[in-house]
């Protein structure tokens, strides 16, 4: 399997281009996943945390659907044609 690099972001944190549309993060794939995840800042215990700590790292991979969406996006990755760098959005960010 080869290298992937998975961004975080949050939606309402995005710098904006001149026309005012929000940039995201370079990617050759962004998962909005707003709607399909619960979102882990709900645990507030975090908040003030980056997602190197591993206490975030715990609470991400337990969210219901976490552990599958990055099994899938890893399988994603692995086709020939797949991306190398992945950002998934939230509305806040982690």
């Amino acid at each position: 399997m080869r290298t992937i690099r998975l961004t975080s972001f949050g939606y309402l944190h995005l710098p904006t281009d001149p026309d005012g549309s929000p940039v995201p993060p370079a990617a050759d794939r962004i998962e909005d996943v707003r709607d399909r995840l619960r979102e882990p800042a709900a645990a507030r215990d975090i908040l003030d945390l980056d997602g190197l700590n591993p206490r975030v790292q715990d609470v991400v991979l337990n969210t219901p659907g976490a552990r599958e969406l990055l099994a899938n996006l890893a399988d994603y990755a692995d086709l020939p044609a797949g991306p190398s760098r992945i950002a998934i959005g939230c509305a806040g960010g982690l």
